[in-house]
């Protein structure tokens, strides 16, 4: 005797069907991962549907049969020319069923089998990793949400890639700024940038490409960064509040304690430094503002400064950079000049 199909088997089939009776929509699609990756005998079962899918349309695909003729034939009391009906025997209590009536009536049941199975495809395709791109232009910043409810703010003139798939999701920054506010999920989260991984241990964390080394933010929770896109060795292993810098070449690693607040600040478009470098400040400023500033010489772009200003108010921050008594200002047509009070004088010829 024939089991009948487990629950598994039939959780599967249930998906299969709702995906044919019209897609899934967002909060589908994440209960349907939650199942999904509940145990392997539902990846096992899922699996198993596509491949039945697949065999079933090969076979079909090999006969020889007017399918449309089979299921819209004549009613099941006619009789073909070529049969002779013979007398029934005495006693019979009633006539045996002919034998073509059988797979006449086991056809509807074949044709809807053949409907939960075919959308399978349909459903794998749906549910398979894909990579998605998203890009903030100059002077405007992006929040957004990925397939897995992470929240992504993409600070101005940045880029990143996306891809969530079954087992895994991972981020790829390009260039500038992103803070990721990682929704709790069974699957790993990671941020490759220049060549290490950022991977997540249940956190809110920032990754920004600067200059000559990339600086790693730890607002809640904790991360650790590994080289050699998550191969290598670890090279730090941040909490709450820990900030890190590691060089893009040496990838030497200098970890700080932070205040939480001037990490997200550039979410309300703040920019807020501590004791940091000049040139990584303009960085900032430039990211959000039209006109732009230029550091002139390695010496201004080494100094530390500390204060807290409006990133598109550029008035604000020319009066806080006159008031440096090494700095020195000039207004260009291409850009803000920012030079040191003793480095030597660029002529300009006319």
């Amino acid at each position: 005797m024939q089991s009948l199909p487990g629950a598994a088997t039939r959780e599967a089939a249930h998906w299969h069907a709702v995906q044919r009776a019209g897609g899934l929509d967002q909060a589908q699609q994440a209960r349907f991962m939650d199942w999904l990756l509940a145990s392997p005998v539902h990846l096992r079962e899922y699996l198993a549907v596509s491949r039945v899918a697949g065999e079933l349309g090969e076979v079909l695909r090999d006969m020889e049969l007017d399918l449309d003729a089979l299921l819209a034939g004549g009613s099941p009391s006619a009789e073909p020319d070529n049969v002779v009906t013979l007398p029934q025997r005495n006693g019979s209590a009633q006539a045996r069923p002919a034998r073509g009536a059988a797979p006449r009536r086991r056809w509807p049941r074949l044709a809807a089998a053949m409907l939960v199975v075919a959308c399978a495809g349909a459903v794998l395709w749906t549910a398979m990793p894909r990579t998605t791109h998203y890009v903030a232009g100059h002077g405007a910043t992006r929040r957004f949400t990925l397939p897995d409810h992470t929240v992504v703010h993409l600070n101005a003139s940045s880029a990143l890639s996306a891809r969530v798939g079954w087992f895994s999701r991972e981020v790829r920054l390009e260039r500038g700024q992103a803070s990721f506010e990682v929704a709790s999920d069974r699957r790993p989260f990671a941020v490759q940038v220049d060549g290490m991984e950022v991977r997540d241990i249940g956190t809110t964390f920032d990754v920004s490409v600067l200059p000559g080394h990339t600086r790693v933010d730890v607002i809640e929770g904790r991360v650790r960064v590994i080289d050699h896109a998550g191969h290598g060795r670890m090279l730090a292993d941040l909490g709450m509040g820990q900030r890190a810098r590691i060089g893009s070449g040496d990838r030497v690693v200098s970890v700080t304690q932070e205040d939480v607040d001037t990490m997200t600040a550039w979410w309300q478009r703040r920019v807020v430094f501590r004791d940091t470098p000049l040139r990584e400040v303009i960085a900032q400023f430039n990211r959000l503002n039209t006109t732009q500033l230029q550091v002139d010489d390695a010496r201004a772009g080494a100094l530390r400064l500390t204060g807290n200003l409006q990133g598109d108010d550029l008035a604000s921050l020319r009066a806080f950079l006159k008031d440096q008594p090494t700095l020195q200002l000039r207004q260009a047509t291409d850009a803000v000049h920012i030079a040191s009070r003793t480095a030597a004088p660029t002529v300009t010829r006319r």
